[in-house]
């Protein structure tokens, strides 16, 4: 059974030219947890449902969506640790595995220590044949673009969130698939730590 997550806020405390201006890579966490409801706004800022038809808030080539959302959870208030997958459509999350599973990734990420025991890691994934049956090797092109997006959407909201995250590409795709059970047909393209500054 999904878990249904808190409706995501569709204004926020600080405008769009200010998180442009506040928005930096950050590698160091504080160790405190951060509300589900965090979560649930960047998910939803990433590949969220934001109008008619199911249109997102990332753009897509074609309206394909080819991008996939996991959730490494170690320190969300209200969310057992585990890995989830995003489900836009009802905005909930899908358990994929129970307990502990942010050494892995870490490990999987070359040691980097802002992966490890961050509150929260979001893993950007690409199912690329979404978009290559149309597209060809064009499609390639158009999931980098997307993830792109996607990334940038993370960065600005968990600044209009007060919170920090870095965009990491620096990582094993292998190992990140079997650390987080991802799916065979999918890639691994980013790996997002967040938490409280």
């Amino acid at each position: 059974m999904n878990i249904k997550l808190p409706k995501p806020d569709e204004a926020g405390v600080i405008s769009l030219e200010q998180a442009l201006r506040l928005r930096r890579s950050l590698r160091t966490y504080g160790d405190s947890a951060i509300p589900l409801k965090a979560l649930s706004q960047l998910l939803w800022a990433a590949q969220g449902i934001s109008g008619e038809g199911g249109m997102r808030t990332a753009p897509s080539a074609g309206g394909l969506y080819p991008l996939e959302l996991y959730s490494v959870a170690g320190a969300v208030d209200g969310l057992a640790t585990g890995v989830y997958r995003y489900v836009p459509y009802g905005h909930e999350l899908a358990l994929v595995v129970e307990g502990e599973s942010r050494e892995s990734l870490a490990a999987a990420a070359l040691g980097q220590k802002s992966v490890r025991n961050r509150a929260v890691s979001i893993v950007i994934a690409a199912v690329f044949d979404r978009v290559t049956g149309k597209y060809l090797k064009r499609g390639i092109q158009y999931v980098a673009m997307e993830a792109g997006h996607a990334a940038q959407n993370v960065c600005l909201q968990a600044t209009a969130l007060g919170l920090g995250t870095v965009s990491i590409g620096a990582f094993h795709d292998d190992k990140v698939r079997y650390a987080i059970r991802m799916r065979d047909n999918e890639t691994p393209l980013y790996i997002m730590p967040v938490g409280p500054p």
